[in-house]
């Protein structure tokens, strides 16, 4: 308590440098993982690709993010043996944080899009193992995670090959598939606002005192889902038949309808990202401000400060626009070619999957289902369009991320004890 009452102010701004670390590592790769496809498919450039992001991901953040974070991750760990030793968990956030920014800075500066959710988890296990005890982490939960290396990327990929069979029946593979492009393309835009509104009326709007039933989540993404269907409507209208390039690739008027839909999804994903995604950077900075507020009670949960909440959303944008590009590199062209048929498969398949794992509870991770909407979209022309290699170095990043963030949040931790006892 001591500690507390002499350093808080230290606390809170080495908490906000590395939550801007945190988050800047979000936006290197997690916000990379969603932009991927639009670029690697040429539906946008990667300079959109950063406005875009830097618009939606920030709204996403600032006006949905702000439901009540818990303070230990998802339960992951138990804090009554540290009640007493309030700065212990100070010291741990603030190695966890440091722990899974830097890893996420080797990830990104590889090109692997590793897991932000799982970066902090194993930081905040390592730093219970070191400085609480082994038996204050639930094992469980951790068992969970490892599961869902398997159960994210086959689902994202199971929904991307559907998706993919779908446009080929309804419009690839038919006599005329430019009409049917245009006939269908609305009714995909539809699913993809109803699906991104859906997102967004699960999970993000608590802090708006907006807790809406079940069926009033569905009609209001109905409403959505039409008005942004209309839209498209529009859009996809004013794109003409290019018979020069039609000759050189059959179906390029076709790809030509789906690059207005591909604005939606990027649009879409950023805002729900930015909604969802935001506390894995800043839970761990608003437990060590509510910690230092409220002078040293650990609680297991504390309100979210909108000042953090901007903090959040400058760290993902500056992230994305310095250090993104890698990243969207793998994701949009290593695993697979991409095309804006293609891409717009594994984005909608993305946000449907994540839709789903949000309402069952699944423990899934969004970077996981990109790469497997990705995988799956490859999938549907056969194996050999798929680059085993990269998606082999991917799955091996996955593996390590646990193990390699709770190591260096246990170092951090040591070192910060150190620093301040």
């Amino acid at each position: 308590m001591e500690l507390i009452a002499q350093y808080g102010t230290v606390f809170v701004v080495i908490a906000i440098i590395f939550g801007l670390y945190m988050t800047w590592g979000i936006g290197a790769n997690d916000v990379a993982n969603v932009m991927g496809t639009s670029v690697g498919s040429g539906a946008i450039t990667v300079t959109t690709a950063i406005i875009i992001a830097g618009i939606f991901e920030f709204a996403g953040a600032a006006l949905a993010g702000g439901h009540v974070t818990k303070t230990i991750r998802k339960g992951i760990i138990d804090p009554t043996p540290i009640v007493n030793n309030p700065e212990i968990l100070i010291f741990g956030m603030l190695g966890s944080l440091l722990a899974a920014a830097v890893w996420l800075m080797i990830a990104s500066n590889r090109g692997w899009p590793v897991s932000t959710t799982h970066s902090i988890i194993g930081a905040v296990v390592g730093f219970a193992i070191a400085g609480i005890g082994a038996d204050a982490v639930q094992w469980d939960k951790i068992g969970q995670i490892v599961a869902s290396w398997v159960i994210s990327p086959a689902l994202g990929g199971t929904v991307a090959f559907v998706l993919m069979l779908s446009i080929r029946h309804l419009i690839l593979n038919t006599d005329r598939p430019f009409h049917n492009a245009q006939r269908w393309g609305p009714v995909y835009v539809f699913l993809v606002g109803f699906i991104i509104a859906l997102v967004t009326l699960f999970k993000g709007l608590k802090h708006l005192n907006l807790d809406l039933s079940v069926t009033m989540s569905f009609v209001s993404a109905t409403v959505i889902g039409l008005g942004i269907a209309a839209v498209g409507w529009l859009l996809i209208r004013r794109v003409k038949i290019d018979e020069n390039a039609d000759r050189d690739h059959h179906f390029a008027s076709v790809e030509k309808v789906f690059v207005p839909m591909m604005l939606f999804t990027a649009c879409g994903m950023a805002f729900a990202h930015g909604s969802n995604d935001v506390a894995n950077g800043i839970g761990p900075l608003a437990a060590v401000y509510g910690l230092v507020e409220s002078g040293g009670e650990v609680a297991q949960k504390s309100e979210l400060p909108i000042w953090i909440l901007l903090l959040g959303g400058i760290g993902i944008v500056v992230g994305l626009a310095t250090y993104g590009r890698r990243v969207m590199r793998t994701i949009g062209t290593k695993i697979t070619e991409l095309t804006p048929t293609r891409g717009f498969c594994a984005t909608m398949a993305a946000a449907a999957t994540v839709v789903l794992a949000s309402r069952t509870g699944m423990p899934v991770s969004t970077t996981h289902i990109a790469v497997g909407a990705v995988m799956g979209v490859g999938l549907a022309r056969g194996i050999g369009a798929i680059d085993l290699r990269v998606i082999g170095g991917i799955v091996v990043s996955w593996i390590v991320t646990l193990p390699v963030g709770g190591v260096l949040s246990a170092l951090f931790f040591f070192t910060l004890k150190g620093m301040f006892t």
